[in-house]
């Protein structure tokens, strides 16, 4: 193994220090300085980067074909943290559109080998490759007919002798100062699961629809599969009123609705123009008094901004946003110009978009 990064060398000892004047315990707090910080992180990065260089891509290349070109599903397993890293990489692939699950080597051996079939991969993560309860889910593995795969750090392991492949993931040594809690060694595991993960990705070609999809509560999700339609207000949550009608006698309608406008519609219910709370103040401005005589018609905006229901919910907040000034909503009319919605920029929001 590799000697001690220096930050961790001074780490290690000053906890000794501490645990030999209190007597034995190592409990006490240690002050944590920038310049430890930073070697740390700096140590980090050399021990990854050692995986880099070091790294057999044509083993990785075998690997990663395996995994494509299986018809059934890729299993991964692992114990401790190395299980976490398995659960992880596995659920990186499903969301990727990939038939993949996490194996519990202990469930394994009570009744979940059922899963298994002659059809399937079994990935194993393991620093050591001397796991027991690895090892002793090997046999059971292969009397299912599985395809097994080893991702192991430490050469010529028992792990590695019995699977029908391994892929040696090289690690210097732990960043832990005792060269024992598996903190760069499943950064290492990670790293290379998940970046098989998207070459994976991209040699099915899975397009940025198809990820979304599997995303429908992300951001990304719903900015590529929610269409205006499914975030519009609409029915008795829009806010209409007649051209004839007074400005006065809708203001209720104007404040009670949450959209901060009124939607101007003729007996067909076709859209003929917009007046927003902003009119309302800028009408009581010019005209004062008059304002009681005035109908919603004469002053409404007959040109307003508008969008149709089949449209994407983030062109919607594009049509918002764009010039020459940005606007709080927009009415959704149909073909013909009939009035079926309403949808806004709060209710973009809300929706997660």
């Amino acid at each position: 193994m590799g000697s001690l990064p220096p930050s961790s060398l001074d780490f290690s000892s000053s906890v000794h220090q501490d645990s030999v004047k209190n007597g034995g315990s190592s409990h006490e707090h240690q002050e944590i300085s920038h310049d430890n910080l930073l070697n740390l992180f700096k140590s980090q990065q050399d021990l990854l980067n050692h995986f880099f260089k070091h790294l057999d891509l044509s083993q990785t290349l075998d690997f990663s074909r395996i995994l494509l070109s299986t018809s059934g599903t890729v299993f991964f397993t692992g114990v401790g943290k190395s299980a976490f890293v398995a659960n992880k990489v596995s659920q990186t692939l499903v969301s990727l559109s990939f038939r993949s699950s996490f194996l519990s080597p202990l469930d394994a051996l009570h009744g979940d080998i059922g899963a298994l079939s002659s059809h399937d991969v079994l990935v194993f993560f393991s620093k050591s490759g001397a796991t027991e309860e690895l090892l002793r889910l090997v046999p059971c593995a292969k009397a299912k007919g599985a395809f097994l795969v080893s991702l192991t750090s430490v050469s010529g392991n028992p792990l590695a002798g019995v699977c029908d492949m391994n892929v040696h993931l090289p690690l210097e040594r732990e960043l832990c100062p005792f060269n024992l809690a598996p903190v760069t060694s499943t950064a290492i595991q990670m790293v290379f699961g998940d970046t098989i993960a998207v070459a994976l990705m991209a040699a099915r070609n899975l397009s940025k629809e198809e990820y979304a999809a599997n995303h429908p509560a992300g951001r990304i999700g719903k900015s590529l599969i929610f269409k205006v339609k499914d975030v519009m207000k609409k029915k008795e949550e829009l806010p209409v009123c007649k051209e004839g009608d007074l400005i006065m006698d809708q203001l209720v309608e104007l404040t009670s609705k949450g959209c901060g406008c009124l939607l101007v519609v003729d007996e067909q219910y076709r859209l003929i123009g917009t007046f927003t709370d902003g009119d309302l103040r800028r009408t009581l401005k010019a005209s004062g008094e008059a304002i009681f005589k005035l109908s919603v018609g004469e002053m409404c905006n007959r040109k307003p901004r508008t969008i149709g229901p089949e449209t994407m919910a983030v062109e919607a907040m594009k049509k918002m946003e764009s010039p020459p000034s940005p606007v709080q909503f927009l009415p959704v009319v149909n073909e013909d110009n009939t009035l079926i919605g309403i949808v806004t920029l709060h209710g973009l929001v809300s929706a997660g978009l």
